[in-house]
């Protein structure tokens, strides 16, 4: 008897492995058939917001380049590995520069941790501006998929505050007149009410410095917050759109691609044969599946994107585009261990606030808006953003024309439109940088002008005039709003690379123009 129950135990401790794979799954494991394939997203919670079936064109990586899943991929890695560093921070003036020391020098790999978490930062901005890149310029908003568009831009918005909050926690130099920087242009809406002369009665902007920082003077209380913001308020924010975000791709009937994708993957023999040879693995497991059902969805027909949809040229999300997700995943991880292996997280002295640093400079992400804000804090820093923000949730709604979508540049006239708007941008934008830079601007010719005339008539308000003028230029040239969209994006983003390239290389102290560093005056 006893040794039938060792014998019956031993029996059941062999199965408990796919016992709790099942139960935990909800489905057989390893998946048989196309209907199990499909049971593990529909069943399954860290998969179910994606789609059962994925359309091999959308498996091609030229197209996507797979910045959506860098992007998610790298918040994720910064969320794990943020979680490492507050276990060693304390968020305070007096020990935060000491604890981001001992970070790097005394905690083991804690060197490794912070250089992970600062480059991923670096490469979410990156990534999220290349996706949204690629959405505009292959059509990806259009249609039903409008909406997301505004939910990537909210991303976009979210992702520059939490890597602004994190590079101000060290509290070293940077961080300190990198807040001073921020509490200035958030106190910058007395331009506009000195200018009226109504600030004694709505003072907007000492509200919104003291609301930023906590008080008048940057210190603890504005410590706080920036951390608060940056491991709580906008995490939270992120996580919740990244759900809407992905969930609507889903019900959007997938990745975008263009009306012609199943013939262009026909005429791919690679991708052709694949598609043959999965096409007859899901005949023999349709054959062996006997208990094959059919869900509402597969018997009703309508107009929506996941409805009446051929299931040729698609395989199961599972194996394949998981799989593919794993090899992006491994692929961005790679980029980031080598990164941090071989280059450390800047950090500078102590934050002192009797000696400012001259040149102040932000991150490469914020040089563009610095450059900006070196003409007018408010237009700069409040007025252009939001002007450029409005007119990218607006282009879905404006742009209602259906052709080429899910197409580069929309076809050849697209890409011709583009490539005349980077010449446009780049050689107005630089005879604007050489001639500010040679003459000066308003305020050196005449000394006593009233400020409101150099808020809104300035470098960056011009750059936006000539911008959108170019774009109506275009739209009358082409009758084509598209095309106008085209030219108005290809101009604003030609106009950051530049604005950067002119704060990274050519910017010194006081913000004076230097061909090189070498040039700087010697203290």
């Amino acid at each position: 008897m006893a040794n039938y129950g060792m014998k019956e135990i031993t029996a059941t401790l062999k199965e408990l492995k796919g016992s709790f794979l099942e139960s935990f799954l909800r489905h057989p494991w390893p998946p048989r058939s196309a209907r199990e394939r499909s049971q593990a997203i529909f069943q399954n919670f860290f998969l179910h917001i994606q789609s059962a079936r994925i359309h091999l064109y959308s498996l091609k990586p030229a197209f996507t380049m797979g910045l959506g899943l860098i992007s998610f991929f790298l918040f994720l890695l910064l969320t794990i590995s943020g979680i490492f560093l507050m276990v060693y921070y304390n968020p305070t003036t007096e020990l935060a520069y000491i604890n981001v020391k001992d970070i790097s020098f005394v905690v083991d790999y804690g060197r490794y941790i912070r250089n992970i978490h600062r480059w991923g930062a670096h490469g979410m901005v990156f990534a999220v501006l290349l996706h949204m890149v690629r959405v505009f310029y292959t059509g990806s908003y259009k249609r039903s998929r409008k909406f997301n568009w505004i939910i990537g831009l909210l991303l976009l918005t979210i992702t520059m505050g939490l890597s602004y909050t994190g590079y101000l926690l060290p509290w070293d130099q940077l961080a300190y007149w990198a807040v001073t920087i921020g509490a200035n242009i958030a106190a910058s809406f007395s331009e506009i009410t000195n200018a009226l002369s109504i600030t004694r009665f709505i003072d907007i902007g000492s509200f919104n410095k003291q609301l930023l920082i906590g008080g008048n003077t940057i210190g603890q209380e504005a410590l706080t917050r920036f951390y608060l913001l940056h491991i709580i308020i906008l995490p939270i924010i992120c996580i919740t759109l990244i759900g809407v975000h992905f969930w609507r791709i889903r019900k959007d009937g997938g990745l975008s691609r263009p009306d012609n994708a199943d013939e262009i993957i026909k005429n791919m023999k690679s991708i052709a044969d694949m598609a043959d040879g999965i096409k007859g693995k899901q005949e023999k497991s349709a054959a062996a599946d006997k208990n094959k059902t059919y869900g509402l969805m597969e018997l009703v027909k309508d107009r929506t994107p996941q409805v009446d949809l051929d299931l040729d040229n698609t395989v199961p999300m599972w194996p394949t585009g998981v799989w593919a997700e794993i090899s992006v995943l491994m692929v961005t991880l790679s980029a980031m261990l080598f990164l941090s292996y071989f280059f450390d997280a800047p950090l500078k002295e102590i934050a002192n606030p009797s000696v400012p640093e001259n040149p102040a400079k932000a991150p490469w992400y914020f040089l563009g808006l610095q450059e900006l804000v070196s003409y007018s804090a408010f237009m700069g820093g409040i007025g252009i953003p939001a002007i450029v923000m409005i007119g990218l949730a607006l282009i879905p709604y404006i742009d209602k024309e259906e052709r080429e979508f899910g197409v580069w540049f929309s076809g050849a006239e697209g890409r011709s439109t583009a490539g005349k708007s980077v010449l446009f941008s780049a050689v107005s934008l630089i005879l604007i940088l050489a001639f500010t830079v040679k003459l000066g601007w308003l305020r050196n010719w005449f000394p006593g002008i009233p400020q409101i005339i150099i808020t809104f008539l300035n470098p960056g308000t011009i750059i936006v005039f000539l911008f959108a003028a170019w774009s109506v230029y275009i739209i009358k040239l082409t009758g084509s709003r598209r095309m106008g969209a085209v030219a108005l994006f290809t101009c604003f983003l030609a106009g950051f690379i530049i604005l950067t390239i002119m704060g990274t290389y050519f910017r010194g102290p006081n913000w004076d123009f230097y061909w090189s560093p070498s040039q700087w005056p010697v203290h």
